[in-house]
């Protein structure tokens, strides 16, 4: 819908149609407030939709974001979504080579199970009983922590009396994760499985003095107060959709093909300069909410720019006909690709490839994690694919910052695609390109993106997913009372970019719209 057909002055306008965006839309619209969405390309949803990347092929992709941990129910309630989640029977399967014979160690499928496989890898329940431990105590911290998310910013020593465990609060908040790592977990697989959700999307070592690791740590275990993440029903795009519709039956103007080009506000009342192929247009609103970086936010306004973000992932989607053949005859494909599936990220490679990107080079054995998303939600692939037992996989790759792309994106790309798949391939019986599916014009349906991929297709800067580094859950100075306010009292940074942003939470959408109405006395 043009702007136009709307209000031309609104309670509210919103930068950018992502998912955070559309939560604040469909909250504000719910409160009775007027609200124009304004969103640049010809979609709402952001990095967090569903597309079909191969040509001819019926397989509907999450694109970029892929699982879900940290979206409250409680938003889902309120906004009245169709949307479902679906919990993974896997939690994760990393395999090594031991002794000279393929093993590993499958997390999931019961509590006997995973001892068992604990003890197979080890020799030992000894990990098994420091791994019931330590994820005991970071379940507590998520049940403590997670609710506080969409409340007012707390101050630290509020967030520390909530958490209430002053061993976790110093594991957690205060030193190095790879402190408690190495303090927890003796065997080198185990303790590298531990490390890496303190990696995804980060670009630090183990013992980071920044404590970036640990932020990213918390982030990933807190997700719904259990620190499960779990597969969206008909892909990330199902979200998205679902809240767009929440957004628009609440009275919403979502207005794509419409680009914000410049903010101008005195505190109160704020003008809206937007270009679409027609030309230049103004809207006027009370409250601005920014769905986009800190570095897209300050260009709108003439500010100075913040310190820039760096992305270092590289993500992969796949079409395969069928899963491959592990090496490790004693695990069933089907399990092991369900869940998480860990490729060279024994906790020395990780060291490894950090140390080496750090130089400016390309990790020799790059880390990356994989799932298969059409094991636990089939209903993405068309009956036909599923009927000839064609499986999508996503593979997320670490320790490759922005830097490395520089000097030649695609061959750059091409060649860490290779090494990659190359780490796959030692653990597989069959190479992985024996498995792929074809498009319609005989291609190979394997797409990457890199972090300058993702600048120039999303306008994420640095291509960085989480818009800058993660911050801290409690309140420092200039953060506001929700952690999206701005130097300007009506524009607010609703974006993953706010405190709390981060992954697909919906959390700064919400908490930026709590923000209006309390400035509006609801």
């Amino acid at each position: 819908m043009a702007a136009h057909e709307g209000h031309r002055t609104y309670d509210a306008v919103i930068v950018g149609g992502g998912h955070n965006g559309l939560v604040a839309a469909a909250y504000l619209a719910r409160a009775g407030r007027s609200v124009l969405v304004l969103e640049r390309l010809d979609h709402t949803g952001g990095a967090a939709v569903s597309t079909r990347p191969f040509a001819g092929v019926d397989a509907r992709l999450s694109r970029y974001s892929y699982l879900v941990s940290l979206l409250p129910k409680k938003v889902v309630r309120d906004l009245g979504l169709d949307f479902r989640i679906r919990a993974r029977t896997i939690s994760s399967y990393t395999p090594v080579e031991r002794d000279g014979r393929p093993t590993g160690l499958l997390v999931g499928g019961g509590e006997r199970r995973t001892r068992e496989a604990f003890a197979r890898l080890t020799g030992s329940d000894r990990e098994y009983g420091a791994w019931q431990r330590f994820y005991g105590m970071t379940g507590r911290v998520a049940e403590r922590v997670f609710p506080t998310l969409t409340e007012p910013l707390p101050t630290r020593d509020e967030l520390r009396r909530r958490v209430d465990d002053e061993e976790a609060w110093r594991v957690l908040f205060e030193d190095p994760i790879g402190v408690a790592v190495e303090d927890r977990f003796a065997d080198d697989l185990v303790r590298g499985v531990v490390l890496t959700d303190a990696l995804i999307g980060t670009f630090a070592d183990a013992h980071d003095p920044s404590l970036r690791q640990n932020r990213c740590f918390l982030y990933h275990v807190i997700g719904g107060g259990t620190g499960a993440w779990d597969v969206p029903v008909g892909g990330m795009g199902a979200l998205t959709d679902a809240l767009a519709t929440a957004a628009r039956r609440a009275g919403a103007v979502l207005a794509t093909g419409h680009e914000a080009v410049r903010i101008d506000t005195d505190g109160r009342t704020a003008e809206i300069t937007y270009r679409t192929p027609d030309g230049e247009s103004v809207a006027a609103a009370r409250h601005v909410l920014v769905n986009a970086s800190p570095q897209a936010l300050a260009e709108l306004t003439g500010d100075a720019l913040p310190a820039p973000a760096e992305g270092a992932q590289l993500k992969v989607n796949m079409l395969l006909k069928r899963l491959p053949k592990l090496r490790d005859r004693s695990v069933d494909p089907r399990e092991a690709f369900a869940g998480t599936f860990h490729i060279a990220e024994g906790y020395r490679q990780l060291a490894a490839a950090h140390a080496q990107a750090a130089s400016g080079e390309l990790p020799a054995a790059p880390p990356s994690e994989i799932y298969c998303h059409s094991l636990t939600d089939p209903s993405i692939l068309g009956s036909d694919l599923v009927d000839k037992g064609y499986q999508t996989l996503t593979l997320f790759g670490l320790h490759t910052p922005a830097r490395l792309f520089a000097r030649d994106n695609d061959s750059v790309r091409e060649e860490l695609l290779k090494s990659t798949l190359a780490q796959l391939d030692a653990h597989l019986a069959e190479p992985l390109v024996d498995c792929l599916a074809t498009d319609a014009d005989g291609r190979p349906c394997i797409e990457a993106r890199t972090p300058l991929d993702l600048e120039r297709d999303l306008r994420l800067a640095g291509g960085n997913i989480f818009h800058r580094e993660l911050a801290w859950p409690y309140a420092q100075d200039g953060t506001g009372r929700w952690g999206v306010e701005t130097r300007h009292a009506n524009l607010l940074l609703c974006g993953a970019g706010a405190v709390r942003g981060g992954g697909v939470s919906g959390v700064p959408g919400h908490n930026a719209a709590m923000a209006v109405l309390e400035a509006t006395g609801d």
